[in-house]
């Protein structure tokens, strides 16, 4: 792991002058570069391949390093782009999730919940989404940076949905409307404890169960 990473932000003319010794020193080709302005095909090379590193490695091995290697480009350029490991991997999830994830229309908040949860647990399964997110959590633990991206942004992405299924319940008269808020942390709650402790299989019998009592208040089916 590279000492300080996430925390690693460069001043712009240093950054220049960084990137130029780079291309001097560095035989290999490089990815064309046009300064702050995003540059789409180096961005999306650069996305792929830490999208592909998390699949291969995990987040144990997943670095700033490894990723410039493998997408052609300059480090200064992901650092411009991304100011730490953690904005990239929260690139890296944000993209496999909006490719992954419609939002389910059962009729029924039951259905709607277990719909939800079986297909994120999919996505987490199936693409590095989970290596990332599970990853923007464990930086969470020791960078205040990575923590206010986890609290402020992600956190609040996971819930959105489930907030969007509960609202829909309030109108069909399913749960009480002041209940919504807990309702969407309790079940975020369960998604989230599910990820850290690697349980993200297909396991339909707790998925439905969990689906059942936050939708009904009990254990039991009516």
């Amino acid at each position: 792991m590279e000492q300080n990473e996430p925390f690693r932000s460069a001043n712009v003319s240093d950054t220049v002058q960084i990137e130029e010794m780079t291309l001097s020193e560095d035989p290999r080709p490089r990815r064309a570069s046009i300064g702050a302005r995003r540059n789409p095909a180096a961005e999306a090379a650069i996305v792929a391949a830490a999208r592909d590193l998390l699949g291969e490695v995990g987040f144990a091995g997943f670095s700033i390093d490894a990723v410039a290697r493998r997408a052609g480009a300059g480090k200064p350029t992901i650092y411009r782009w991304w100011p730490s490991r953690t904005d990239l991997l929260v690139a890296v999830y944000e993209r496999e999730r909006a490719a992954r994830l419609a939002e389910p229309e059962t009729g029924a908040l039951k259905g709607d919940l277990a719909a939800h949860a079986r297909a994120l647990f999919s996505a987490w399964r199936e693409t590095p989404a989970g290596h990332a997110l599970r990853g923007i959590v464990a930086e969470a633990q020791g960078a205040e940076p990575a923590l206010v991206l986890l609290w402020g942004h992600l956190l609040p992405a996971l819930a959105r949905p489930i907030r969007a299924m509960l609202g829909d319940a309030a109108r069909r008269g399913e749960v009480d409307p002041a209940d919504t808020e807990m309702l969407a942390e309790l079940v975020s709650g369960f998604l989230l404890r599910r990820l850290l402790t690697g349980q993200i299989d297909d396991d339909r019998a707790a998925i439905e169960r969990m689906s059942r009592i936050l939708a009904t208040g009990r254990g039991r089916a009516k």
